[in-house]
């Protein structure tokens, strides 16, 4: 995690869109490198608990916070999937730079309106993509850097986690319009790592079934074959099937000099290594995951995410995930998809 130089110690002010869970991960951070100044959410009551917590003024329509509001930078949308194409461009125009949650959005569509509007208003639009943060990703990541695993034959991705009936119930969860998808809601960063680690997909088959989830409109399950432009093969396999808990978040890749599997429930630890030469060192810390209560999220990077966002505002050079990554996301997913017959 960089430090962040003299230049950026001015702090800059949000405001949050969305008071469910994850939006408390991002307060915790907010707070941390500058100003919570509002908070908006249709339900009066999560928005007015945010507020006595944090200081922050509440509302309940975004329209209203942004016509108030004219000193805040950075808005973080916190929102449904469905709804952060809407309320991401609505920001942009209001002049403000945008962090959004994963995805970027749920249509490819809505996410080039949605970079459109970064460039026509000239603010920035950033995506949320913790896991980049992972240390045994950021060590996978060097060593690929370095071509120290020389060409990438194949890989494989295994995603088995559990959401009961009581995550989906009363909620967008699950919903076409606000979900999108199983890979969107809870599995998007696996396929961000794909397209970061590995580069661009050249073609997919998939097979795609909802097996346990009778009361929900999308997929629970699903397999993927890939093939890359980079000529390497590899699949996915993921589901929220997995008895009572988390199982395994992993990805395996097998190379000319080398094999590497990051495993353990959200991709936390390097299970096995065998590399031409010096192996990684395993003595890894790092964050925990997003607790829930009754699940259990990705590894909880946002304290990283949000200070690599304000070098990234001061330093367009910065390495920071942005639309274009987001867009990515959208692009693989949209193909899965289609290929699974779900589109």
């Amino acid at each position: 995690m960089k430090e962040i130089p003299h230049f950026c110690r001015m702090k800059p002010s949000f405001a949050l869109v969305g008071c469910g869970r994850i939006a408390r991960r991002h307060a915790e951070q907010i707070i941390k490198v500058g100003y919570l100044k509002a908070v908006c959410d249709t339900d009066a009551a999560k928005a007015e608990q945010f507020s006595a917590q944090y200081g922050a003024k509440a509302y309940t329509s975004l329209t209203e916070l942004l016509n108030n509001e004219i000193e805040v930078d950075i808005i973080s949308i916190c929102t449904p999937n469905g709804l952060h194409a809407a309320h991401s461009i609505q920001s942009l125009q209001a002049g403000k730079h945008v962090l959004c949650e994963k995805p970027l959005s749920i249509s490819v569509d809505d996410a080039k309106k949605m970079i459109d509007a970064s460039n026509q208003f000239g603010r920035r639009l950033f995506v949320v993509k913790q896991n980049r943060y992972n240390p045994p990703v950021v060590a996978v990541k060097k060593l690929l850097a370095e071509n120290r695993l020389g060409k990438i034959l194949s890989f494989q991705i295994n995603c088995f986690w559990n959401r009961p009936e009581e995550y989906y119930r009363d909620s967008w969860r699950g919903t076409k319009q606000m979900d999108g998808g199983t890979l969107y809601t809870q599995f998007s960063h696996f396929i961000d790592l794909l397209y970061w680690l590995l580069g661009d997909v050249k073609s997919v088959k998939a097979t795609i079934k909802n097996l346990h989830h009778p009361y929900i409109e999308i997929e629970d399950s699903g397999t993927v074959i890939f093939e890359m432009n980079n000529d390497a093969i590899g699949t996915m396999n993921y589901s929220v099937n997995s008895y009572a808990k988390n199982m395994e978040g992993s990805m395996t890749i097998l190379g000319e000099k080398g094999s590497v599997k990051i495993g353990g429930q959200y991709l936390n630890t390097l299970e096995y290594q065998c590399i031409e030469g010096e192996q990684i060192d395993t003595n890894f810390q790092g964050n925990g995951s997003n607790d829930y209560g009754f699940y259990q999220g990705s590894m909880s990077n946002h304290d990283i995410v949000y200070t690599e966002l304000i070098v990234a505002l001061q330093n367009p050079e910065h390495n920071f995930a942005n639309a274009m990554d987001g867009l990515k996301t959208v692009e693989i997913i949209d193909k899965i998809y289609h290929a699974g017959g779900l589109k």
